[in-house]
C-alpha cells in the first residue's frame, strides 16, 4: 500500500495557491511525486507507517533502526529464521548473542515507526515543490510547460543568435544537495526499505 503524501491541497491552499477543480488530480500526483522525493532524501517514511526493513548483521548486541521514532516492532529474523530473544531500547535491538555468526547476515525486521503528525517544514517543502510543478505545468497549453526549463544566456542581435543554459536540474522534484544532507542528517534514514504496509 502507497503511503499518503506528505502535504495535501488544503496545505497547498493554505499557502495561498488556488487550485482549480480540473487541476485536483494533476496536484495529486505532484503531491505524491514531491512526497517519495523527500522521503528519499530523507532515507525513511517520515509519516507513521509499517515498513518490512532489510539490514545488514553487526558484530555485537546492538543494531540500529532507521526510521526514528521507532514506535514498535512486530517481528525480527535473521537469515530468513525468526528469533525472539531480543529487545527494543533507544531506537536500537538487542540480542545476547549478537546479530552475526561466523559470516554476514541479513536482519529483516518489521517495525512501526514515523512521526504522527508531518513536521510543518516538510509539509511546507513538499508543498513548494508542487506549487512549482503547478506552475511549470499551467505556463503552456496541455502541460507542455513540464519540459526542462532552458534559460537564456546569451542574446546577439546583429544576425540573431540566442543560447540556452540549464540550472542543472530536470523537474521541480529535484531537491538541492543541501535538502538531502538535511533530510538525512534529521531522519538519519540507511536501510533498504522492502515494503510498506
Amino acid at each position: 500500500m502507497a503511503l499518503a503524501p506528505l502535504a495535501t491541497v488544503n496545505n497547498l491552499e493554505a499557502r495561498g495557491l488556488t487550485v482549480e477543480p480540473e487541476e485536483l488530480s494533476i496536484v495529486g500526483v505532484y503531491l505524491g511525486v514531491a512526497s517519495a522525493a523527500v522521503r528519499e532524501a530523507a532515507g525513511t517514511a517520515i509519516s507513521r507507517a509499517t515498513s518490512t526493513l532489510t539490514l545488514e548483521g553487526v558484530p555485537g548486541q546492538w543494531l540500529t533502526l532507521p526510521g526514528a521514532p521507532i514506535v514498535s516492532v512486530d517481528s525480527v529474523s535473521i537469515d530468513g529464521r525468526p528469533v525472539t530473544d531480543w529487545r527494543l531500547r533507544s531506537e536500537r535491538l538487542w540480542r545476547a548473542s549478537g546479530w552475526t555468526g561466523l559470516a554476514p547476515s541479513e536482519v529483516e525486521v518489521t517495525q512501526t515507526h514515523g512521526l504522527l503528525d508531518v513536521p510543518e517544514d516538510i509539509v511546507d517543502l513538499v508543498c513548494r515543490m508542487a506549487a512549482s510543478a503547478l506552475v511549470a505545468y499551467r505556463s503552456e497549453d496541455g502541460g507542455t510547460g513540464l519540459a526542462v526549463d532552458k534559460e537564456v544566456t546569451s542574446e546577439r542581435l546583429g544576425d540573431w543568435a540566442v543560447t540556452y543554459g540549464a540550472d542543472g536540474r530536470i523537474t521541480e522534484m529535484e531537491l538541492p544537495q543541501h535538502w538531502r544532507e538535511r533530510l538525512r542528517a534529521r531522519f538519519g534514514g540507511g536501510a533498504s526499505l522492502v515494503t510498506f504496509r
